[in-house]
């Protein structure tokens, strides 16, 4: 087996450096023809990968941002992806139970087992987490603004904590697979995962192969009814009080008015934003 390990050294605050070296060990004490290579700037995991010849397996360690790259870079019928997760939030990792432990990742390489995972574009982006217009994009917008360094819990606290304060719902527009929906919606939220920002979780129901993603619209999103939707997310789940569920493969949503959008935790324009989901399905390894 050859393997290529792309690893973010300053995923987890340096953590994704020593974890990269710890796969590279353990693979390589299997028997398994392993090189670590180590990114240095947004695009180098997307160009690594798509450079790479003969690999059966790329290992993705890091967060999603690591893994989304390595996802774009993946040719049709391309090798399976491993994911170690040592990010801050790693939520397909989560959703997947997928060890952060270098020997019990090895283990799952060398298994074999795989699920086909989704994948959708937005406006050109790959999405394969969750895309969203509305509270939760302008505070991505907004940590995009203030970042300086590695992202933390605590930079999200303080974006969340300063949209908050100053938010005004949005008039969302949705049509999901070329049907209008009626009236309108304050937050729209599509994913393909069951614990958004690993910390809401979602409907448990969820498949990552069946080519669809799950759209959460809210009517109304203003802010006693977005502490709601959170706490029930953190404690019952989505959907319900005031959140509803539908299934799309195209969901487009527009504004009278520009509101921010997020895919996968990164900011991405505003609205109009159209998500479709593509033919393409990767292979994830699991345990």
């Amino acid at each position: 087996m050859r393997a290529l390990i792309v690893a973010n050294p300053i995923a987890g605050r340096g953590r994704g450096r020593d974890v990269g070296h710890a796969v590279a060990r353990e693979l390589t004490r299997r028997g398994v023809v392993a090189a670590l290579f180590f990114t240095r700037a947004r695009g180098d995991a997307r160009a690594r990968v798509a450079a790479a010849t003969d690999v059966d397996v790329v290992v993705a360690v890091g967060g999603d941002g690591t893994l989304r790259e390595v996802l774009e870079a993946l040719p049709d019928g391309g090798p399976a992806v491993a994911v170690v997760p040592a990010g801050t939030g790693n939520v397909l990792a989560r959703d997947l139970g997928l060890p952060a432990d270098a020997a019990r990742a090895a283990e799952v390489i060398l298994g074999g087992r795989s699920v086909g995972l989704d994948t959708a574009r937005v406006d050109g982006r790959l999405c394969f987490l969750a895309a969203s217009v509305g509270f939760d994009a302008m505070a991505v917008h907004e940590l995009e603004r203030r970042r300086r360094g590695p992202i933390t819990r605590g930079t999200w606290a303080v974006a969340l904590v300063r949209t908050f304060l100053r938010y005004r719902p949005p008039r969302l527009a949705v049509e999901l697979d070329g049907a209008t929906l009626p009236g309108e919606f304050g937050l729209v939220l599509v994913a393909n995962c069951v614990r958004y920002a690993g910390l809401l979780r979602l409907a448990h129901d969820r498949r990552l192969d069946d080519g669809l993603f799950e759209a959460y619209l809210f009517r109304d999103a203003r802010r006693p009814r977005l502490v709601a939707a959170i706490a029930r997310g953190l404690v019952a789940g989505l959907p319900g009080g005031g959140c509803e569920l539908r299934r799309a493969r195209r969901v487009r949503v527009t504004s009278p008015a520009p509101v921010p959008c997020q895919v996968d935790g990164d900011a991405a324009g505003e609205t109009p934003m159209t998500l479709e989901v593509g033919a393409r399905r990767h292979r994830v390894l699991v345990p």
